[in-house]
């Protein structure tokens, strides 16, 4: 159904993204594509379908493949018709039924009458009943745009399927429903994503990396034991190393301190010869040259040593040095920090909650934030950060130190660089090296340290964070995260999700990734739904 020979691409700037990647995929085998942010996921998503040209290489399929992107916002323009690549029959359609019944109209018809029946149903399928053919998509949400795109999978039901993170902008109910639709349906699927839930519904898992593509013959549950074990060689490789490269400094200490006793030694025999001067100059020349020899040889393979490794302690992130690192919040255990009761907001002339709001948040506890898109989830967070206040009820706000990472991590200067940004949260005025250190052991070397923040990944702008926390020390009483696992790779969300685990403060989540929720320990959560439209 899809195979990969040799491929390579280039970024225009003639930087190679990657090479020779070699991937055969059989029919009805659905494949989970997964690799670190950066490694060329989504591009090569986009070699498949056409979008892109290959450098090298050659790509053959069986079917034109049906490619659901990861990010909408070039299609605003479009219509949902255009979106579900059915503009033009649908418009011939509607000139055959106004009395054109050209040849030319019925050949792009082909016959399908039903189309228009079928593409509401598909649309209804996929929760956008209120949704018409003609609407722009620049008018809808990214979850409904999201289910415009999966909705054409209904409709045209196409034997091989790209998916580019498609899990992202969906609410609980929309994910469940692309969830079914993986589990039933019989095409060819090659998946980009990140949603561990929706991972473990694939039969393989291929993995992009520097070493190229790597297919796992098993679930993810395969992968995940197989990168354990590797994970574990890998340690063992860099204990050994370590070992090695510590027992060769010794060993050339030893041999430099052996040598010059016995240089010592023969200086003193020579002295007592009487030796003329010019053989003396010969023998110190000569003395001095092979020590010189002895410590070149010890250090090129000191420095060898070294090099390997160096390389592999960046294979290897050690998760433990990348936390907040905050004292523990001063608050004592049970704290009451915000006190609901009959709680509400008016957009325009109806209450956004058909059901007033009760409750309470208090101190060390954490909980989620659920409901479907349009629920007010957002609404909510804004008044529990005080910048909207309620139309009806009452919230008392005892927690004086909050934090809010959203999902585009504005706490971060998109115009700084990664140092200055760094510098921004030193409030313990720690050294210049000492903070390139702090950023190392998130990941980010030397070549990252000028980089403007706004060029980063959303991985690399949640490690930077997390850096930056680390730096300020000042725990807060609540941490508030909007959708923390959008747009972060497996790695990436192993980061996050060992930083907040040993964070003792209190964590609210608006997150549908069931999986991450169960990691953090959430145990409670406040739902909500909208009022009915009128």
């Amino acid at each position: 159904m899809l195979l990969l020979q040799n491929l390579g691409y280039n970024h225009p700037n003639k930087d190679v993204l990657f090479d020779g990647l070699n991937l055969s995929i059989g029919r009805h085998q659905k494949v989970a594509l997964i690799g670190n942010n950066g490694a060329g996921k989504s591009t090569l998503l986009q070699l498949l379908a056409g979008e892109l040209k290959p450098t090298t290489g050659l790509i053959q399929t069986e079917a034109a493949p049906y490619y659901v992107p990861q990010h909408f916002g070039q299609f605003d323009a479009w219509t949902v018709a255009q979106a579900l690549h059915i503009d033009a029959k649908l418009a011939a359609l509607h000139e055959i039924l106004d009395g054109q019944a050209t040849e030319a109209n019925q050949a792009t018809l082909d016959d399908d009458w039903t189309l228009e029946e079928r593409s509401h149903d598909a649309l209804r399928h996929w929760g956008l009943a209120d949704v018409n053919l003609t609407q722009r998509l620049s008018d809808l949400s990214g979850g409904q745009k999201t289910k415009i795109f999966l909705a054409g999978l209904t409709l045209h039901q196409p034997a091989l399927v790209l998916l580019d993170e498609p899990s992202n902008h969906l609410d609980t109910a929309g994910r469940q429903l692309l969830y079914h639709y993986i589990r039933t349906t019989a095409s060819t699927l090659l998946v980009v994503s990140h949603d561990r839930q929706l991972l473990h519904l694939l039969d393989a898992v291929c993995e992009l990396s520097k070493r190229g593509l790597t297919l796992y013959g098993g679930k993810y549950e395969f992968y995940a034991e197989q990168k354990q074990v590797e994970s574990n060689a890998l340690q063992q490789d860099v204990q050994s190393r370590t070992s090695a490269l510590r027992k060769a400094r010794e060993t050339e200490r030893e041999a430099l301190e052996r040598k010059h006793k016995l240089d010592a030694r023969g200086r003193k025999h020579q002295a007592k010869a009487g030796l003329p001067t010019i053989v003396l100059n010969m023998m110190r020349n000569s003395a001095e040259n092979s020590s010189s020899r002895l410590k070149g040889i010890h250090a090129e393979k000191v420095e060898a040593l070294a090099k390997e490794l160096s390389e592999l302690r960046q294979e290897l992130p050690d998760l433990d040095k990348m936390k907040f690192g905050f004292d523990d919040s001063g608050l004592h255990r049970g704290k009451i920090l915000f006190d609901a009761h009959g709680l509400n907001y008016r957009y325009g002339p109806h209450p956004l909650w058909p059901e007033d709001l009760s409750f309470q948040i208090v101190s060390g506890e954490r909980l989620a934030l659920k409901g479907l898109n349009g629920s007010g989830k957002t609404t909510l967070l804004r008044l529990l950060l005080g910048e909207l206040e309620p139309t009806r009820g009452t919230l008392l706000r005892a927690a004086s130190k909050v934090m809010f990472i959203d999902q585009e991590y504005s706490l971060l200067q998109p115009q700084l660089s990664v140092y200055a940004q760094a510098q921004q949260f030193n409030t313990a005025g720690l050294q210049e090296h000492e903070v390139k250190i702090r950023l190392t052991r998130f990941l980010f070397t030397s070549a990252y340290w000028d980089k403007p923040c706004g060029t980063l990944s959303g991985g690399e702008k949640m490690r930077l964070l997390l850096c930056c926390l680390h730096l300020s020390h000042h725990a807060p009483d609540l941490i508030i995260l909007d959708e923390p696992t959008n747009n972060l790779d497996l790695q990436n969300l192993e980061i996050l999700a060992a930083a907040l685990h040993d964070y003792r403060g209190t964590i609210l989540l608006v997150s549908h990734d069931e999986l991450f929720l169960q990691q953090l320990g959430v145990e409670r959560a406040i739902h909500l739904s909208p009022a009915p439209s009128t």
